[in-house]
């Protein structure tokens, strides 16, 4: 019998494990992940701060086209928002198809009381154009942070001091504004309400905005929103007799122009940089509206308002340049 000797088994191998990584590598990786970070942060702000100014031009592009069109006040915000939501409806039922289909019944009566809301607003603001000068008109319907502030006070929101030192200065400015207007006809007075009726009723805009977006994107709501705007506007042009067409090709441009420029570009970029830039900022900004529709007045339409009207313009906007950041922290 042979015997075949056995070979004899390995020693077993330390488990191998990777070496430490030394402290001044890990310090450094940390240094350009920072750096990193701060670059896309400062680039993604950067871009945010350049779209705000591209959207604040846009929006005060609209008081003017709007003062400058040969078409019926109703007739020019109902176009404005079909034309948007003819833009938005294959960006909805295509992109975001899955989100209309999740809105509950809440997030969709929300967003028709904000469309029913909105368009009392534009009947309101477009018409107070051919009645009063459009810095005023565009001073007063901006006078919406005031009327929000107000609202969330009777909800139980309790803003700071300085919102309601900002909100009594948005006010003097209004009276005074408003008595000037008086001194040149009534006219004037009754669009300077319509205009200021306009801005109390974008306050529930936003309000209710601002309920429906914590569950539903910004395209969602818009499309339903302004698809609302849009029917109900119809609505009213049909009883009033407000004619839908007939008119030239440069009433249409403008009506384009319009839409492109304050309602899709000026409203949706907003509605893109309040994430990055916040609200102060954002609200802030807009407060150039009025000085940036004032000066386009001026120079294209030869609108200018009466030199004692300035001071009372001054006084709104420091009101409500007061009001807003103050909220904010609140």
């Amino acid at each position: 019998m042979v015997t075949v000797p056995r070979r004899p088994s390995a020693a077993p191998r330390p488990p191998t494990t990777a070496p430490a990584p030394a402290p001044a590598a890990t310090a450094a990786k940390a240094t350009k992940a920072a750096a990193t970070g701060g670059a896309h942060e400062a680039a993604g702000r950067s871009l945010d701060l350049t779209l705000l100014a591209v959207a604040v031009a846009g929006v005060s592009m609209s008081a003017p086209l709007i003062a400058a069109t040969a078409a019926p006040a109703l007739a020019i915000a109902f176009w404005r928002n079909a034309m948007a939501v003819g833009v938005l409806t294959p960006v909805a039922l295509w992109r975001h198809r899955a989100v209309l289909r999740a809105m509950g019944r809440r997030a969709l009566g929300l967003s028709g009381a904000a469309g029913l809301v909105l368009a009392l607003h534009f009947g309101l603001w477009l018409p107070s154009l051919g009645m009063t000068s459009v810095a005023t008109s565009t001073a007063l319907v901006t006078t919406t942070p005031v009327w929000t502030t107000l609202l969330l006070r009777l909800r139980g929101h309790r803003p700071p001091g300085l919102v309601w030192a900002g909100t009594a200065l948005a006010v003097v400015g209004v009276l005074i504004l408003t008595g000037i207007d008086l001194s040149t006809g009534t006219r004037a007075l009754a669009g300077d309400a319509l205009a200021l009726g306009a801005g109390m009723a974008a306050a529930g805009y936003v309000l209710l905005g601002a309920q429906v977006r914590r569950t539903a994107s910004t395209t969602a709501y818009t499309f339903v929103c302004y698809g609302t705007t849009a029917v109900v506007l119809l609505g009213a042009c049909l009883v009033s007799g407000s004619a839908l067409g007939g008119w030239s090709g440069t009433t249409w441009l403008k009506i384009s122009v319009l839409t492109v420029t304050a309602q899709l570009l000026g409203h949706s970029l907003l509605n893109r940089v309040v994430r990055g830039l916040g609200p102060s900022t954002t609200s802030t900004a807009i407060l150039l509206e009025t000085p940036g529709a004032a000066l386009v007045a001026a120079l294209w339409l030869g609108q200018t308002p009466p030199a004692a009207a300035y001071p009372a313009l001054a006084v709104v906007l420091a009101g409500r340049a007061l009001v807003v950041p103050a909220d904010s922290r609140a």
